[in-house]
């Protein structure tokens, strides 16, 4: 490879895993002020949940039918559109004068969300070499990570100092000036002909949800979803009660298992380019997971070690990121990236949507060792999807464009 191709393909995938640190921030733009909200409009848990399921419902009906969308006019475009759509998301919530349009600003940035998964890779599949897209996905996956640790802290920072309101307003400058950077490199972002996509897909647009592999790759991220979400809505309160640390101890323990899963992805990157059994990496690392997450909820771990164990938890799950993309890659015929990826990752929104509601009633019901042994049983049963995904034939690799 020549210096200039390593540059084009550096510089996609610095644009597409921006652009995905980017929407998972705004996965938590609104949890990142529930306090805030429930204060200026006397809402209650069940109403601010409402929120939080609105956007995930949407936007993993959104990420299926984008995925069509995607093939047919071009993932550039519909890229920027997704940009543009969060960024007004963030000015409707900024404005909001009521609950129902804090709901329909839900709605909006989920449509925006939607887009990302089918359309980042789409880009990545198309313009990045075949042998450096295992560094690009554990790329996007280090960027989303990002983007879900940052928003907590940047929405809360500017809302102390300041108002709830002016951390929307803010919020809304970061798609802003991300679709101006895209626009300015769009040349760089090349998509493949829409005329030629609506062609190939002319009498075949759904013969993809034939392939067996397409579902087992939605049931693992279905799967591991469920796990995720629990892990995001209830970690710290069922940490708090099985070992009685301190909260802020237990905030530093989902820290830990966000960095480490970002730590995670970069080890699986490389291990993704060097063996080709995606499918038992993955089920090693979340094995491993699995084991750490029963230790957990046996209450047997020293208090201050809770820490520890959660960032093996986020590293064994981080090194099965790259390997699943490319077990998804594997699952997507020619000219079919964007609908294959649009299916496949609406399983992590319609997971992330489940997980919550049902840990939540789970430690209403007093039992925060069931969070842990949730998250061990729903990521062993995604090694079985993952198992199947690997072992069945597959399609041809999409031919990077």
């Amino acid at each position: 490879m020549t210096t200039s191709s390593l540059r084009q393909d550096a510089r996609v995938i610095g644009l597409v895993g921006v652009s995905h640190g980017v929407s998972h921030f705004f996965h938590l733009i609104l949890a990142g002020l529930f306090p805030w909200l429930k204060s200026a409009f006397t809402l209650s848990y069940a109403e601010l949940g409402l929120l939080m399921s609105v956007f995930f419902v949407v936007s993993g009906i959104g990420q299926a039918l984008s995925g069509f969308l995607v093939d047919r006019v071009g993932a550039r475009r519909v890229l920027l559109t997704g940009h543009a759509l969060l960024g007004g998301a963030a000015l409707l919530l900024a404005s909001a004068p009521n609950y129902t349009v804090l709901l329909l600003g839900s709605l909006v940035a989920g449509c925006g969300n939607a887009v990302f998964h089918p359309a980042g890779y789409t880009l990545l599949n198309q313009n990045v070499s075949k042998e450096r897209l295992p560094y690009a996905f554990s790329v996007h996956g280090i960027s989303g990570n990002v983007g879900w640790a940052a928003a907590p802290l940047f929405l809360a920072a500017v809302a102390t100092l300041s108002s709830w309101r002016v951390a929307l307003l803010s919020a809304s400058a970061i798609p802003t000036l991300m679709l101006l950077t895209l626009l300015l490199n769009r040349k760089v972002l090349a998509t493949q002909a829409p005329a030629q996509n609506a062609a190939q897909a002319a009498g075949g647009s759904f013969d993809f949800l034939r392939l067996p592999a397409v579902w087992m790759c939605f049931g693992f991220f279905f799967l591991t979803s469920v796990a995720l979400g629990g892990i995001q809505a209830f970690l710290s309160t069922s940490l708090t009660a099985l070992y009685a640390i301190s909260l802020p101890t237990a905030a530093s323990a989902y820290t830990t298992f966000m960095l480490s899963s970002a730590a995670g992805m970069v080890a699986g990157g490389f291990l993704a380019a060097k063996v080709r059994s995606h499918d038992r990496t993955i089920a090693a690392a979340l094995l491993v997971a699995a084991a750490l997450a029963l230790l957990l909820s046996a209450s047997i771990v020293p208090g201050p070690m809770v820490v520890l164990v959660m960032g093996g938890i986020g590293l064994a799950s981080g090194i099965a990121g790259p390997s699943r993309d490319l077990l998804i890659r594997a699952a997507a015929p020619p000219n079919a990236s964007g609908r294959v990826f649009g299916v496949v990752y609406s399983g992590l929104d319609s997971g992330m949507a489940v997980g919550p509601a049902l840990f939540g009633v789970l430690m209403d019901g007093g039992h925060p060792a069931a969070l842990f042994i949730g998250v061990a049983l729903f990521q062993t049963l995604a090694i079985a999807t993952a198992v199947g995904a690997g072992g069945r034939g597959r399609a041809p690799l999409p031919h990077k464009a």
